[in-house]
């Protein structure tokens, strides 16, 4: 049975350069999402987001090869970003941070499965996380990003770069949230050599 690696199919929205800036565009993809707010760092309700959105996934997973005879590797973790002050997220005050965490799941993927995983799930072990899931289809379109490479902790920079010349410069202004996508496992990685994709849907900004 083959198994398909989305990393390896879309390589253009997983793997951009990390030299630069670079614009994509990007399709209406597939989620389970998690809504919160707060310091991920410290966040109780943030480890319970990721624990539920994992759990579900890998059970997906498993039923789609068991029932469907599709396997794939579960798409890794992405998470969206914002603060009601732009300059407060720039900068890295991420107690001030809101945040949607997900999780891509395959075209076949059904809402009658994702509802039979989620019970699944809550049976084998209640997680406070499961009853905040939902399935949310994400219309990004044209998008710039870059692979960061190093500590989440560092972004700080390069999103400021990102806001204050490269944006303007090119003529775009914002046109959704900061979406991130962790390809590195910070348990296996070090800091140092972490991947992040750091994405940024955009538009032309208007002319006056």
């Amino acid at each position: 049975m083959e198994k398909k690696d989305f990393r390896k199919a879309l390589k253009h929205l997983y793997e951009p350069s990390a030299r630069d800036f670079s614009i994509v565009d990007v399709p209406p993809m597939r989620y389970l999402m998690i809504d919160g707010s707060g310091n991920p760092n410290v966040s109780r309700k943030y480890k319970e987001a990721i624990e539920a959105l994992y759990a579900v996934s890998y059970t997906l997973k498993f039923t789609s090869k068991k029932e469907l005879g599709k396997d794939y590797v579960v798409p890794p973790l992405e998470g969206l970003w914002w603060a009601d002050d732009k300059s407060l997220f720039a900068s890295g005050t991420k107690d001030k941070w809101r945040w949607t965490m997900m999780i891509m799941q395959p075209e076949w993927i059904t809402p009658a499965m994702i509802a039979k995983a989620i019970e699944t799930v809550r049976i084998k072990k209640p997680m406070p996380g499961l009853s905040l899931l939902r399935e949310e289809v994400l219309k990004e379109g044209r998008s710039a990003q870059i692979m960061h490479i190093g500590s989440y902790d560092d972004e700080a920079p390069v999103l400021a770069r990102l806001h204050n010349e490269w944006l303007p410069q090119n003529g775009l202004v914002f046109n959704g949230k900061h979406h991130e996508i962790y390809i590195g496992d910070p348990r296996k990685t070090a800091s140092s050599k972490l991947k992040t994709v750091l994405r940024q849907p955009v538009k032309r900004r208007p002319s006056r």
